[in-house]
């Protein structure tokens, strides 16, 4: 069951939590005070209890008053200093701050709000060595059949590194974040990025490093046991990993980034494209 509740002491009758409602599961009452009109409609997304200015609604028998108060200070710096990491020290993250990257999750904004998510965090040192080892076998005896080995292809130049047992894949890197996501959930592919990035930018406020690991995605999808492994449920699809831990490197300042290509859209020119303009659109709109 999903209800609100009004603090009619504190309430103005703004409607604000009524015009952001996602959903336009809220309506006002007879007084004109906020009530649920429609609870199959909601999403449970809580905008109604966030932006209300006096504290006047609750959702769900969570109070604003337990809510903590909004602060965008310093988040340009914190996304310009952004380094991936690729040297780790030996030690683990502290487990303080393990436990605030877990405590962040929840947070993490998901297509419709559908919270279907499932993280795999490698903890210790220890399970991410089983876990190195093993990769690192099964990729070195794939790359030994000659039929199946072009498929690994981008992983051949690394076979003498591999058989020498060097960690090409996990950088020594000393923790591990994987994100999977229902087949069902209605953005099964997004949301997971999403939540790396956010995992991402906390992660380096706390002065942790991280790595976007797209080889570790790779095995995950060749080699189905290291998902068991890393207890990823059944119907969930292993999306992307992220290597994380202490760095064992300091950058001092900023890089100074070519801009990207940005369309300054200020005004609609319709252009009447010929119908092999639009097919060749709409295959590019398709790829991958």
């Amino acid at each position: 069951m999903k209800t609100i509740s009004i603090d009619k002491e504190k309430c103005v009758r703004c409607g604000l939590c009524i015009s952001d409602c996602l959903s336009g599961c809220i309506a006002f009452d007879k007084e004109n005070y906020p009530e649920m009109a429609d609870e199959s409609r909601c999403i449970s997304c809580q905008h109604c209890m966030a932006i209300c200015p006096t504290g006047a609604l609750s959702f769900n028998g969570k109070n604003p008053e337990n809510s903590e108060p909004v602060d965008y200070n310093e988040i340009l710096r914190l996304i310009k200093s952004r380094r991936s990491v690729r040297q780790y020290k030996e030690e683990e993250i502290s487990s303080e701050n393990m436990q605030k990257l877990k405590e962040m999750l929840p947070y993490i904004p998901t297509g419709c709000n559908a919270h279907s998510l499932h993280f795999s965090i490698v903890e210790t040192k220890s399970a991410m060595n089983v876990i190195r080892k093993r990769v690192n076998e099964l990729l070195v005896k794939t790359l030994s059949y000659k039929v199946i080995s072009p498929l690994l292809d981008k992983f051949s130049r690394y076979k003498n590194a591999l058989i020498n047992g060097e960690d090409v894949i996990f950088r020594d890197a000393p923790h591990m974040i994987v994100v999977s996501s229902s087949v069902t959930a209605p953005c099964a592919t997004v949301d997971p990025i999403i939540a790396l990035s956010y995992f991402e930018l906390y992660a380096q406020h706390l002065g942790v490093g991280t790595c976007w690991c797209g080889f570790a995605e790779a095995c995950l999808k060749f080699f189905p046991e290291i998902c068991d492994m890393l207890e990823i449920p059944s119907g969930y699809k292993p999306v992307y990993v992220m290597l994380f831990g202490m760095p064992k490197v300091k950058y001092q300042r900023t890089i100074q980034p070519e801009p990207y290509k940005i369309a300054e859209i200020k005004e609609i020119h319709e252009k009447d494209s010929c119908l092999f303009c639009k097919m060749k659109r709409l295959f590019t709109n398709f790829l991958r």
